[in-house]
């Protein structure tokens, strides 16, 4: 057989050398999809038992601010940690935190509600705020919820054809829970990657605590809010160029400052959690603070006072965008 012309050979080589171009590109193309969207490899967060037992759960970003926004709309119910827990041991295994937009037959987002079955339109389900409420309104009707088990409570709500799927999501919603409701302090951190889009300032901070708990969140009963503090005066406002919301937290009558506390970090936790969507670079409460991009994603020891102190005898929560 006649040995290939040089031309032939040097065309091989170009087809090969672009073969293995395109899989580079597409592999290459996969990371960056997979960075941005918080999946494999992204930088994302953790939340750490306090209990001392060694547990912890990881999450991407996408799953934090979801997470939040449950526990979130739980608490502005006043419904008791368990409630969150169970929301959160649901959303874990019909979406795995993901408001996404498809599903069996019509079910759409975190909880896979059904337009179809009254759950409300696609477009309120796809709210996640309206979905957590949905749920809740749904299992505070289950008599004695709190005292049965996981698996069953959410049965009552969701009607799965694998009812006991919840069961091995609550671990991680129960660290999750302890968490982002305050009872646990300084359990969860994030590396705090800003979002590819992202909203600006504090102005996207504040519209994004009134989603999640309401106006009063802006000013707590009982606590005076000091300079730079987010009192609905400050609500959001497109000229408003500050870096910085301030949240008082009232310390409460005798025997109610735990719940202050928790009420504290249950907001720092959150802004945790929502730090690569709304570009939040720094979070400061109870002697604490919390730096985006800190690779120890730690919340370390303020020196001195406590740098979120209000200025008027509460403590309160600081939360400083990139702005």
């Amino acid at each position: 057989m006649p040995e290939p012309s040089l031309p032939s050979k040097r065309r091989g080589r170009l087809l090969r050398f672009g073969a293995a171009l395109v899989v580079l590109l597409a592999v290459a193309g996969y990371l960056v999809v997979q960075y941005v969207t918080g999946g494999t490899g992204a930088p994302g967060c953790k939340v750490v038992s306090g209990e001392g037992d060694g547990a912890t759960y990881a999450f991407t970003p996408e799953q934090a601010v979801n997470a939040a926004t449950i526990t979130a709309v739980g608490t502005a119910r006043d419904l008791p940690e368990r409630a969150v827990t169970i929301a959160l041991a649901t959303a874990l295994q019909e979406s795995a935190l993901r408001n996404i937009d498809y599903g069996d037959r019509d079910s759409l987002g975190l909880f896979q509600q059904r337009p179809s079955q009254g759950w409300g339109t696609p477009e309120e389900i796809m709210d996640p705020a309206y979905a957590a409420e949905k749920f809740y309104e749904h299992l505070v009707e289950v008599p004695g919820y709190t005292r049965l088990p996981l698996t069953v409570a959410a049965q009552r709500v969701q009607r799965s054809g694998f009812p006991q799927a919840y069961a091995k999501h609550e671990p991680d919603a129960t660290l999750l829970a302890a968490a982002l409701t305050g009872r646990s302090a300084a359990t969860l951190t994030c590396d705090g990657r800003p979002a590819a889009t992202r909203a600006a300032g504090a102005d996207a901070v504040r519209a994004a605590l009134v989603r999640d708990f309401g106006r009063d969140v802006l000013e707590p009963a009982g606590a005076e809010a000091g300079d730079g503090a987010a009192t609905p005066s400050s609500a959001p406002s497109p000229a408003s160029g500050d870096g910085t919301v301030t949240l008082p937290v009232a310390a409460g009558p005798d025997g109610a400052s735990r719940d202050a506390a928790a009420r504290g970090w249950q907001l720092a936790h959150w802004a945790v959690a929502n730090a690569s969507e709304l570009h939040i670079k720094q979070v400061s409460y109870g002697g604490r603070e919390w730096i985006a991009g800190n690779t120890a994603s730690q919340w370390r020891p303020v020196d001195g006072k406590n740098s979120a102190d209000a200025g008027d005898g509460t403590e309160a929560v600081r939360i400083t965008t990139g702005q």
